[in-house]
């Protein structure tokens, strides 16, 4: 069973637990990062590891609709540029809020190791 770092994490802290998995393998290095790091850390990742996913995708619709002409939410009009930035700013969360591309997954895991990498230093 395959999950995403994103979805799940924390994992159990008994000898019995699920490790989380990356391209259909385990990846025991993120389940120990995960012991690590305090729930809370985790957290605060997994929220920036959203939010930036949902920065980037907000770029790609800005890019996407920027050269859309005619009627409608799309159009040229004058007041259509702030209604589309508007639009494609909250497109861009709920994409990102619902599992988005799979980039906040990556960025979590990332987030993660640097976290528990610091914790082992201090």
């Amino acid at each position: 069973m395959q999950t995403s770092a994103i979805n799940t994490p924390r994992l159990a802290t008994s000898s019995a637990f699920s490790v989380e998995s990356r391209n259909g393998r385990p990846d025991f290095e993120l389940a120990a990062a995960l012991q690590k790091v305090s729930p809370q850390q985790q957290a605060k990742a997994q929220k920036t590891a959203t939010d930036f996913e949902a920065m980037f995708l907000n770029s790609m619709f800005a890019q996407m609709t920027s050269g859309l002409k005619g009627e409608g939410p799309f159009g040229d009009t004058p007041g259509t540029g702030v209604w589309r930035s508007m639009l494609t700013e909250q497109y861009s969360k709920n994409f990102a809020q619902a599992g988005g591309v799979g980039i906040a997954s990556d960025v979590y895991r990332t987030l993660v190791l640097q976290q528990a990498k610091t914790i082992r230093t201090a």
